[in-house]
């Protein structure tokens, strides 16, 4: 297994099919009728979310976990390749009336079939918070239905007409965006980020990022496995639509993560059993979380943390290092960071705040990597010379019984 290798190769007859070609045929045929080999198969979907959805739905789901696990009343999500729309009706019940749900898939047979119950569904439910739209989950700035407008309207037959549609497309991507930055708190996707071209994976975790408000998630279920797949996988483009071939290696998967400039990420599910083993190689399932917003400036506010353990020593994504027992100095980003209530590191830090608030307008700014022990004296201010001595009302007592 190399350690350098973060992508998997193209592959060796690339010239001979195409991959996006081969998933959307594949995933077609799979919206027609009901394949159960298509992907690796879940039961493990919370059943009260599934009965008002039409048994067409949930037979041609092909997923490999529940990322609507981790969706909070309220939220605006994008799921990624929505398919048959399954996820996308569950997270509608999730976040409620006050939510939004948004599909992208860009196969028409499947969003066919995810729009056909959009109407029935909103009936039982009572409001209408899912839409659908076409588009690639690596450039989700596009919107491939007006794109298909424009091309109806002004065919391509030469360099220069695809020249100019390659212009309304980038005018498209700015002036009209499939979705805007920064306007989404959940991006979630079942088994479907395995299927995009190795070429634009890493494009593919930058828009997903894109998308995110400062503080928001992803959830990604999908295929990963245990070592890289050999050339002969690699070239087979049933095993690309399979799920198989596209597989990001288990270290890989996390390391795209990173590289996007995600923090906290967790794996939340990993498949025990594999869920195929080919050439020795085991394929399986996992569900990975990542947060936004641990870029920007840092501003020194005279706040600290006390890591609870049980590690002796841990270390952050932006390489902070914390021992366990000792007030560590940090920046207001990285404390507001370690103690959100709805983040990943909620619980393992005390948060230490200083006696006086300094107010951010008069922090002063600081180096991001800065990270030292915060000394008492630091948080009560240097001219604090308080004596408070214990007695019988406030603490030993006989019915206190603190002491």
């Amino acid at each position: 297994m190399s350690d350098t290798s973060i992508f998997q190769p193209t592959p060796e007859n690339s010239t001979t099919y195409n991959i996006e070609s081969a998933v959307l045929e594949r995933y077609k045929a799979g919206a027609r009728q009901t394949e159960a080999a298509l992907c690796c198969p879940t039961e493990k979907y919370e059943s009260q979310y599934l009965d008002i959805l039409p048994k067409e739905i949930i037979e041609k789901d092909y997923g490999c976990g529940d990322p609507s696990r981790y969706v909070n009343f309220g939220e605006t999500v994008v799921d990624l390749g929505s398919g048959a729309g399954k996820i996308c009706y569950i997270l509608a019940q999730k976040v409620g009336a006050s939510g939004q749900v948004i599909g992208v898939d860009f196969n028409d047979e499947m969003l066919k079939l995810s729009r056909k119950y959009q109407g029935e569904i909103a009936r039982k439910l009572g409001y209408n918070n899912v839409r659908f739209v076409k588009g690639k989950i690596q450039d989700l700035a596009l919107d491939l239905e007006l794109a298909e407008q424009w091309l109806a309207e002004h065919p391509i037959h030469s360099l220069e007409q695809l020249i100019e549609f390659e212009a309304e497309c980038e005018r498209l991507r700015q002036q009209q965006p499939l979705i805007p930055d920064n306007s989404v708190d959940v991006v979630v996707s079942n088994c479907v980020l395995n299927l995009v071209r190795p070429q634009d994976k890493q494009q593919l975790f930058r828009e997903i990022y894109r998308l995110l408000k400062r503080g928001g998630c992803a959830v990604i279920s999908d295929i990963v496995c245990n070592e890289d797949p050999t050339p002969k996988i690699i070239s087979d483009p049933q095993l690309w639509s399979g799920c198989i071939a596209g597989a990001f290696r288990e270290d890989v998967l996390v390391k795209m993560f990173e590289q996007a400039g995600f923090y906290g990420i967790e794996i939340l599910n990993w498949q025990e059993k594999p869920w195929q083993v080919i050439d020795g190689i085991e394929f399986r399932s996992v569900t990975i979380r990542a947060f936004k917003g641990k870029d920007g400036v840092s501003w020194e506010r005279n706040q600290a943390v006390i890591y609870k353990g049980p590690w002796k020593q841990v270390l952050d994504d932006d390489n902070h290092i914390y021992n366990r027992g000792e007030r560590t100095a940090v920046c207001d980003k990285t404390f507001q960071i370690l103690t959100n209530p709805k983040g990943p590191y909620y619980g393992e830090f005390i948060p230490i705040e200083p006696y006086q608030e300094i107010p951010l307008e008069s922090a002063q700014q600081i180096d991001s990597q800065y990270s030292s022990i915060r000394h008492p004296q630091k948080t009560k201010g240097d001219d604090y010379r308080v004596t408070a001595i214990a007695n019988e009302s406030n603490c030993c007592s006989s019915q206190s019984g603190c002491c």
